[in-house]
């Protein structure tokens, strides 16, 4: 007889955004006429100082193991940009870099949550959260937000959720899937009760660039109490166009780092040479190279917010940062469409849209909210225009 898989791994869920990309694609291979606003990644190139920052890493013979935790290099580049960006100061050896921001938030889970913690997570959350935290053995407890409040939790919020195993707190600004930028006041506001109450603060800072209102706050700068209790977590992958270079990394207290460290020695070793010596360009070069995206990106989310509020009984969030819109579509549960297909739930309605107006969107329950859906504009304008354009006139029809 056929011995199970472990527990822990079969109940693990695929990444819903991952999938419908996915989905998308196949449908565009085999033809099919696909807008697609599922993905969480630029349509940009990666800078060129980059890409020839890593021919020259190539070509140079820099195809070798690194330490394990990343280039001591990369690490004082990371340093340098903290400190010019934000004014907050750290030592090389309170960073550890990763296979991308995703590794990197996994590896911390591991390094500070027991079996049995507890770990307060703002909803809408990043679809990997959950299943990260349930890696861990910890348990995930949501804290529901609403688009009244534009997705924003309050101190008062997680107070209510606090309880004897309460062990972290995960915070996201500028968030995934919302685009909400929370304030320097907020962001206090929130940490205080994470000291008061001695919680981790993990801080997923990694749409720090793509800030179209108001700045971005990091929140280890907030004060040094506050620093020693965050662990930050960023990478290349969104602010550079480097999705697939896969380099993320984390600054925080050296135990944490120390821990991250050893574990990270016996699982991926080091990140991939060429990408870190990539990487150490991005973080040096001049920053204005990053100028041309976010002004794209402030084009798009403008447009974007502009068709979608003009679409009758779609409810519009205003997102100020990253590059995702959250709509309500909740006033179409119960209708049917031209086809005869029922819309009960954001799933329902992501799979008809898809198979009958080609246009491919994230369901907001993978987000932890029923009731929304994600759209992407990392996308082109003329792109925007056309899916948005399918969508109105889909939803139209419903009935």
């Amino acid at each position: 007889m056929t011995k199970s898989l472990s527990a822990t791994i079969e109940n693990i869920q695929p990444s819903l955004t991952m999938s419908i990309t996915a989905l998308a694609n196949k449908l565009k291979a085999d033809g099919e006429n696909i807008i697609g606003f599922g993905a969480g990644e630029p349509d940009f190139d990666t800078p060129e100082p980059i890409k020839a920052a890593a021919i020259a890493a190539i070509q140079a013979g820099k195809s070798k193991y690194t330490p394990a935790g990343g280039l001591p290099e990369l690490k004082t580049a990371i340093c340098n940009r903290l400190l010019a960006d934000y004014s907050v100061d750290y030592a090389p050896n309170q960073i550890v870099v990763s296979c991308g921001a995703k590794h990197s938030l996994h590896n911390v889970f591991l390094a500070v949550l027991n079996p049995g913690d507890e770990v307060l997570v703002q909803a809408p959350y990043w679809v990997s959260y959950p299943e990260q935290i349930a890696l861990s053995g910890a348990k995930m407890v949501p804290v529901e937000t609403t688009a009244a409040s534009n997705f924003k939790w309050t101190p008062s919020d997680i107070l209510s959720a606090i309880t004897p195993n309460t062990t972290a707190i995960v915070i996201n600004s500028p968030s995934n899937p919302t685009g909400t930028v929370y304030s320097a006041d907020e962001l206090r506001a929130i940490a205080n009760v994470a000291l008061d109450h001695d919680l981790w603060i993990i801080s997923d800072e990694i749409y720090d660039k793509l800030v179209y209102v108001g700045q971005h706050t990091c929140m280890a700068s907030l004060s040094d109490a506050i620093k020693q209790k965050t662990v930050l977590v960023n990478g290349v992958s969104k602010s550079y166009a480097m999705t697939g270079w896969r380099i993320g990394y984390f600054a925080a207290p050296v135990e944490v780092s120390a821990a991250v460290s050893r574990l990270q020695s016996h699982t991926t070793s080091n990140p991939t040479s060429i990408a870190q010596y990539a990487a150490i360009e991005a973080f040096q070069m001049d920053q204005s190279v990053l100028h041309h995206m976010q002004d794209q990106f402030n084009a798009r989310r403008l447009k974007m917010i502009a068709l979608l509020t003009d679409i009758p009984a779609i409810g519009m969030n205003q997102p100020a940062g990253a590059f995702y819109a959250f709509p309500s579509i909740a006033n179409f549960f119960g209708k049917t469409t031209k086809s005869g297909k029922k819309i009960h739930d954001s799933i329902s309605f992501c799979e008809a849209l898809l198979a009958e107006a080609k246009v491919a969107c994230v369901p907001g329950i993978g987000f932890g909210s029923e009731g929304y859906i994600r759209l992407s504009y990392a996308t082109s304008e003329a792109q925007i225009e056309e899916g948005l354009s399918r969508l109105a006139s889909w939803t139209s029809t419903l009935q």
